[in-house]
């Protein structure tokens, strides 16, 4: 079943690093099965009393094993890295549904 790595970038400090990180992580994610499914865009906030997220990145892997081996993966640690010091984000792993 698939799994969803959900993120809000909150703010970001540098942006120069921020564009290297953009420019090189859709490659390791494509390697972990991972696809993007929102990058930003028009953000409306529906229920609740929780700010809307202000730069929302979803990204879809065939399961939840897979998106955990992604951001714990040698491949991904620089640039993990290179995200946490470039910006303040929220992130979260999520279960998705099995298909009907």
């Amino acid at each position: 079943m698939p799994a969803y790595a959900i993120f809000d970038v909150v703010e970001i400090t540098d942006p120069a690093a921020m564009q290297r990180y953009r420019a090189a992580v859709p490659a390791i994610v494509a390697r972990h099965g991972g696809r993007y499914l929102a990058i930003g865009g028009p953000v409306r906030a529906l229920e609740g009393s929780r700010p809307a997220p202000s730069f929302p990145v979803i990204i879809e892997f065939p399961d939840l094993a897979a998106a955990q081996a992604w951001h714990a993966s040698e491949d991904y640690r620089d640039l993990l890295a290179l995200r946490q010091a470039a910006a303040h984000c929220e992130a979260v792993l999520v279960d998705g549904l099995a298909a009907a």
